[in-house]
């Protein structure tokens, strides 16, 4: 896409969603897809058991008696959320995402979901904890003393089917694929190049003074965490709980003080930075060394 460009504070890019020389301007693209027909062709292709669909099959799914009607509706579609192949139509990625949003209900569902008890304790006092879901966020919060666990974008389809268990199970695993992604420096929402920083004395969802930021220079995207939440994936640390009888992967995030509490981590240097992060279990400690882009540069066991 591309638009009017400018630099923000940051480095980032910023550019005008309502600019577009050589490609489909976005209030053109809405305006494509507000239409039932067009919709149904989506969904027709969505439900598709094979891709491409043949124009004919697909005809038949929408329901369109008209098939000058059909084409036309489907041709206004072709190039921007569809694709034509010699077999047929199939999806371009557009396409797909807004059926997707629809699925995941970011469209057109609004729930409202009373909190629930989840597992494990608060870090700060020991108080339970439960999970609150507002604006399509969800939250770990101890019901005690207000302290924050985490609280990340949750899509309201998440919560369809699913018991409050399974969605507290959903949800971890969201929240770890999300921050996998962002310190891998590829953006969750639109695969755009992800800025890692940390942070000192800063503001979060977590009651952290030290956290890690990661914002997305294509979008703006952002995600906060505690350093620690980019470790549950990590070689040396999951080893270190297997060999203590605990998988980190059966553990919810927010179970894992490390996770959500920056009592575990320091700074050690500035220039280059360098912070330290403890993991106790069973008696012994597990002291990782981290650069400023998270990446684990140390490692070192101390057995009590």
């Amino acid at each position: 896409m591309s638009g009017s460009d400018a630099s923000t504070s940051d480095g980032r890019e910023e550019r005008s969603l309502l600019e577009c020389t050589d490609c489909l301007a976005p209030a053109d693209a809405f305006a494509l897809i507000g239409d039932d027909t067009r919709l149904a062709i989506l969904e027709a292709l969505w439900l598709a058991d094979e891709r491409p669909v043949p124009f004919s099959e697909l005809r038949r799914v929408v329901g369109t008696e008209d098939s000058a009607q059909f084409n036309y509706h489907l041709q206004r579609l072709v190039g921007h959320f569809v694709r034509k192949t010699e077999e047929g139509y199939a999806f371009k990625h557009a396409g797909e995402k807004v059926v997707r949003s629809v699925i995941a209900g970011s469209f057109n569902e609004h729930p409202t979901v009373e909190p629930f008890g989840v597992e494990g304790t608060c870090f700060a006092c020991e108080g339970a904890l439960e999970a609150r879901y507002e604006d399509e966020r969800l939250a770990i919060v101890c019901r005690a003393c207000g302290e924050g666990h985490g609280e990340y974008s949750f899509p309201p389809g998440g919560l369809t089917d699913r018991t409050p268990a399974e969605v507290a199970a959903a949800f971890d695993q969201r929240v770890r694929h999300l921050h996998c992604l962002a310190a891998d420096g590829v953006c969750p929402e639109c695969a755009g190049r992800m800025h890692t920083s940390l942070v000192e004395d800063g503001e979060c969802c977590l009651g952290v003074s030290v956290r890690v930021d990661h914002e997305c220079r294509q979008c703006g995207h952002s995600l906060c965490s505690a350093a620690g939440l980019r470790l549950l994936d990590h070689p040396e640390v999951v080893g270190f709980h297997r060999d203590r009888g605990v998988s980190v992967a059966d553990r919810s995030y927010w179970t894992l003080p490390w996770c959500v509490s920056d009592e575990y981590t320091r700074v050690r240097a500035e220039d280059p930075v360098r912070l330290e992060l403890s993991i106790p279990l069973a008696g012994d400690e597990l002291r990782a060394t981290l650069d400023d882009e998270l990446a684990v540069v140390g490692t070192e066991i101390e057995t009590g």
